[in-house]
């Protein structure tokens, strides 16, 4: 009985150290947990076009508990689709984003600053450290390495604004027109980057970084060409001599494969947050 009874007093202790809390700010909504160590650093987990907080849902605790059990802080953020951020993707204010991260590291007794963040919420993770210099790891899922149109009927407007203005991003074009109403999303995501000049005019400005990069996709990814994509931003990097260290590793697998392999995310983060 003793013995239980220890059990279930560290139990309770092991609990009660770890906590978490809820952030309030503008057009966000997010939960930052703690680990009961001192903290290594914080980790900031985005979304992608599903909405909503998916990374602090029940689907992701054990991913969530296993960045807790390495002394991270673990921020994770809804940046639209849930009660207090926008409705849809579209024109989401970066500067909203950075701001509550800001709030989560006021809370801390740490600098650090790692970003996790899968298929559009990949893409704004690399935006975030094109623009924030405190950035210091940036681990992308399927992403693209471009601005793409906001997720509206419409498709005319910028998924991402910074100070209030779009960022330029390549628009829907005649030639994706009958992939999208095949609902062929990969094929109309090519179709658009046939449009060079709103390419060029769009790419996401990776070498203002000052981060360490791994960037993971699937080779036979049904959604975008993420791995083509991928490999257009490592180009990008090489030609602007980037000094931070930068990889992506291609998977076997779709759109989600990367998801399956968190422990090269871990191994990344040990060696280089």
């Amino acid at each position: 009985m003793k013995l239980l009874f220890k059990i279930f007093v560290f139990l309770l202790i092991s609990t009660a150290l770890k906590s978490q809390d809820t952030i309030h700010s503008k057009n966000t909504d997010a939960v930052l947990y703690t680990p009961s160590k001192k903290i290594k650093g914080l980790v900031v987990g985005l979304g992608g076009a599903e909405g909503g907080n998916a990374w602090a849902s029940g689907h992701w605790k054990s991913i969530r508990d296993q960045f807790l059990d390495r002394d991270y802080a673990f921020l994770a953020l809804a940046y639209f689709g849930s009660k207090n951020s926008p409705k849809l993707l579209e024109k989401i204010e970066i500067q909203d984003v950075y701001k509550t991260i800001s709030v989560a590291k006021q809370k801390l007794s740490t600098d650090k600053l790692a970003i996790v963040g899968g298929s559009r919420g990949a893409d704004l993770a690399l935006l975030l450290g094109s623009y924030y210099s405190d950035i210091s790891c940036i681990i992308a899922l399927s992403s693209s390495h471009v601005v793409f149109p906001g997720n509206t009927d419409h498709f005319s407007t910028s998924s991402w604004t910074f100070g209030g203005k779009e960022l330029p991003f390549v628009p829907v074009n005649e030639a994706a027109v009958p992939f999208m109403m095949q609902h062929n999303i990969r094929k109309a995501f090519e179709a658009m980057l046939q449009d060079k000049n709103a390419e060029s005019k769009s790419l996401i400005k990776v070498e203002n970084s000052r981060a360490a990069i791994l960037l993971m996709s699937g080779n036979q990814d049904e959604i975008c060409p993420s791995a083509e994509m991928s490999d257009k931003i490592i180009q990008r990097l090489k030609d602007h001599h980037y000094q931070y260290h930068f990889e992506h590793i291609k998977w076997e697998g779709r759109h989600t494969e990367p998801y399956q392999h968190f422990d090269r995310i871990f191994t990344f983060l040990q060696k280089y947050f």
